[in-house]
């Protein structure tokens, strides 16, 4: 038999493969630090800042002292300088965009999500079964999410011109990347477009981990399809479904390549980032305020998603478990 550790032992033993744990997870914690701790904290810190603009010598941004909040109060109250008084800002200042960026960026999330979790469900659905060909379909499915952001809104753009297919096909004249609803709809076709096949995959792996036999089971006691989607497979798919909608949640909330060149940065299709990206150009410490308010805004969302959808999806795992 081993011979038996004392107390004083075992702690030892806890303590240097404490140590060693510690030795492997320093780098990384170190990498992080650098490479996301620093940029975020200053970032806040920029945010404090006044922006006192261009030094005529150099032609740089300088630093104009502690601005308090009213980066912040700027977005989110609207609030402008005007000859040392706060005022309004007029039509056309960035600040007075904010909230509209933000309705625009959220309704750009919700449409965009649900369309491609719906219809990612159903390809995945699909490319689950198995069928001649099953692979090439899988395949020619992911070729959109290949393509690069870029190329894909020049493609869209091009087709919703108003010479374009679009407007061929349907037999109208519709300035679609001009018009603000159109223009909407049509930034909102190609993100779907794009970004559903990652959806499906994400989807297609957690159809793939669902066991055959509970479907057989289902089948021999009488379930119909409508049941055994219901009942087996959407319980059983919410966790790869939580973690396919906070993904696409979080990448719809920094969206900004595609409306910028699809819509050439028409204000109805504006999202938060292309703000911040435009502020800059004008302010880097207001830009700063709204990069934080953007990263606080995505946070909240993220942790709301996965502390109400994410207890509901262990909750569901734990019943199927005690179930069977």
């Amino acid at each position: 038999m081993p011979p038996k550790r004392g107390f004083g032992g075992t702690l030892a033993l806890q303590l240097r493969s404490s140590g060693k744990a510690w030795l492997f997870v320093t780098p990384v914690l170190i990498t992080l630090a650098v490479v996301v701790g620093y940029p975020v904290f200053r970032a806040v810190f920029m945010s404090f800042q006044k922006d006192a603009g261009l030094d005529p010598a150099t032609g740089m941004f300088v630093e104009g002292g502690s601005a308090g909040f009213s980066n912040y109060t700027h977005w989110l109250f609207q609030q402008c300088q005007a000859g040392g008084e706060t005022v309004s800002c007029p039509t056309g200042n960035l600040g007075s965009q904010f909230w509209l960026a933000i309705g625009v960026t959220l309704f750009f999330t919700v449409i965009t999500v649900t369309l491609e979790a719906t219809l990612g469900l159903g390809m995945a659905m699909v490319m689950g079964k198995t069928f001649r060909g099953r692979a090439l379909l899988r395949a020619a499915v992911l070729i959109p999410w290949a393509i690069p952001t870029a190329v894909t809104a020049r493609l869209w753009e091009f087709m919703f011109q108003y010479d374009g297919v679009v407007n061929r096909l349907l037999g109208t004249h519709i300035l679609w990347t001009s018009e603000a609803w159109p223009a909407r709809f049509a930034v909102i076709a190609a993100d779907v477009w794009k970004t559903t096949p990652f959806m499906a995959l994400l989807l297609l792996a957690g159809l793939q981990v669902i066991p055959a036999d509970v479907y057989e089971a289902a089948k021999v006691d009488g379930a119909s399809a409508w049941q055994r989607f219901t009942q087996i497979t959407l319980p059983l798919l919410k966790p790869a479904l939580l973690v396919a909608v906070l993904f696409r949640t979080m990448d719809g909330l920094r969206l900004y390549d595609l409306p910028a060149i699809m819509t050439l940065g028409n204000p109805a299709t504006r999202p938060i980032s292309a703000l911040v990206v435009e502020q800059v150009r004008q302010g880097p410490n207001s830009a700063a305020a709204l990069s934080t308010i953007t990263f606080l805004l995505i946070f909240a969302v993220a942790f709301l998603l996965v502390k109400v959808l994410g207890a509901n999806a262990v909750r569901t795992q734990e019943e199927q478990r005690e179930a069977h």
